[in-house]
């Protein structure tokens, strides 16, 4: 079974309620946040499986078209692989807030179903995220959860961006190992 780190796409990845973008929309409204791209790469080269869990009610809302959705996607997996870090796959809730799916964090149907598609042990498995609702979800599926910014709340750490992250999930590894 392999390991895998399920992270959250706006807070964590790219910008977003920022000066520069309130929502993203298009792929020009895409930035990544610093330490974004190295915490990818540092992760792919831990030996972690990335993917993306995010929540994209705009879609449901009809703010954003599901194609248009796919490209902003597009760009992201493409700039994340130039820096060296490999998004394995990319799974999104496009139900309106509130609308009582499964899949919508703080539900972990995200994280199950990917879990499940790719034969993942989801005890040696984390979630990074920036809202309790990343966190939620993250506990709710028995992984290690990791949030940005704030404070920790019900979070296993917390890191001030994706590469902090990366590395308290590094020490944390390293620690397990030698506990095995």
């Amino acid at each position: 079974m392999d390991r895998m780190t399920f992270i959250d796409r706006d807070g964590v990845i790219n910008e977003v309620m920022t000066s520069r973008v309130e929502h993203v929309n298009h792929p020009s409204s895409f930035y990544f946040l610093d330490g974004a791209l190295e915490g990818l790469r540092e992760l792919t080269e831990m030996g972690f499986s990335l993917f993306v869990v995010t929540n994209q009610g705009g879609v449901g809302l009809g703010f954003l078209q599901e194609k248009m959705l796919k490209k902003i996607h597009e760009k992201m997996v493409l700039e994340a692989e130039k820096a060296g870090g490999v998004i394995k796959d990319i799974a999104y809730c496009c139900h309106k807030p509130h609308e009582g799916c499964s899949c919508r964090k703080p539900n972990p149907g995200m994280i199950l179903d990917l879990a499940e598609r790719y034969n993942i042990d989801l005890t040696n498995s984390f979630m990074i995220g920036d809202r309790e609702t990343d966190v939620e979800a993250g506990r709710k599926a028995g992984v290690t959860t990791v949030k940005i910014g704030g404070e920790q709340g019900e979070a296993h750490f917390l890191a001030a961006d994706l590469r902090e992250a990366a590395v308290h999930i590094c020490a944390y590894e390293k620690i397990k190992g030698h506990s095995d």
